[in-house]
């Protein structure tokens, strides 16, 4: 549990690890984070948590809503990569993304995973440098954007 100051107030904030949490609100958090498309199907989203090697979801306890959250997605023997972390505009600046980030970390270390890897946002490296992650300077991260059938004929 961590105790965040934000607005004069302090929050109660709670890490859970999950297997499963309601649809609705994990997908408010990819729209916060900017990530969800509208012809997504959100029927995926119990899938995705359970397919993760770790998912980890910051609660409000006063109001029991999620707040933030982050996963790592991993063999669970070698690498781990971390995605997804977000936080709630209104949340944000309280350290529940550094504690979410750690978490995710120290549960890769647990599993005897000692490379963790991630994709950071633009304008999030400052954050993650922080926090003891190094950019790999001479690689660059790629993503594939065209399908194997457009190659090849049939």
């Amino acid at each position: 549990m961590t105790n965040s100051q934000k607005k004069g107030r302090v929050q109660a904030i709670s890490l859970v690890i999950v297997s499963e949490w309601d649809t609705d609100e994990i997908v408010s958090l990819y729209r916060a984070g900017g990530w969800w498309e509208e012809h997504w199907e959100k029927e995926h989203i119990p899938d995705l948590i359970q397919g993760s090697h770790r998912f980890v979801v910051a609660v409000d306890e006063i109001t029991g809503s999620a707040v933030g959250m982050g996963r790592t997605i991993s063999d669970g023997v070698s690498d781990a990569y971390i995605q997804d972390v977000v936080v709630r505009k209104e949340y944000r600046r309280c350290y529940i993304g550094l504690q979410i980030v750690q978490l995710l970390t120290e549960l890769c270390a647990e599993d005897g995973i000692s490379w963790v890897g991630l994709i950071s946002e633009p304008g999030t490296t400052l954050f993650y440098k922080k926090i003891g992650f190094q950019p790999m300077e001479q690689y660059v991260p790629m993503i594939y954007k065209k399908m194997v059938s457009d190659d090849f004929p049939e």
